[in-house]
């Protein structure tokens, strides 16, 4: 395992998904009364959580490959990784983008590793996967590429 990141929801989103289900504890509260209230919170807070859970996303660089999720990305089709900032993230996702690209973007971070693929018979340019350490990410694919790979030596 040469990088693992868990890229899921910042504190505040949490923070707000319990203000949410505080407000369908109290509103329930008022109409049907303190039991329905409090399975109104657990059930709202419940499926909020999923929800949020839901939204993230596991990355992982291990041996000859990147796990985005449940998407897997080869190393030995990645010519280059680059980490990108907050404004180059931006740009690549708005006026810079390729509508042919592979994104894997999640709004709650402004950073991202932009992976420039070589296989000519995969008609995308290039993954873009937000990350909260884009140059731990990006040093660990390169890393990753230039070891040799017991499956493709075979």
């Amino acid at each position: 395992m040469l990088y693992r990141e868990w890229v899921g929801p910042p504190p505040s989103w949490w923070v707000l998904s319990v203000l949410f289900s505080l407000s369908w504890l109290a509103a329930v509260l008022f109409y049907l009364g303190p039991l329905a209230g409090v399975a109104a919170f657990v059930v709202s807070q419940a499926l909020v959580v999923l929800l949020l859970l839901r939204l993230s996303v596991r990355l992982e660089v291990t041996g000859g490959e990147l796990r985005v999720g449940r998407a897997v990305l080869e190393l030995a089709y990645v010519s280059a990784a680059a980490a990108l900032d907050a404004e180059a993230t931006a740009d690549r996702t708005g006026p810079e983008a390729d509508a042919r690209a592979h994104l894997v973007q999640r709004p709650y971070v402004r950073t991202a590793v932009e992976l420039t693929l070589d296989d000519p018979c995969d008609p995308v340019p290039y993954w873009l996967v937000s990350t909260r350490r884009p140059t731990s990410l990006a040093d660990a694919v390169n890393a990753a590429r230039t070891r040799p790979c017991s499956r493709l030596a075979q």
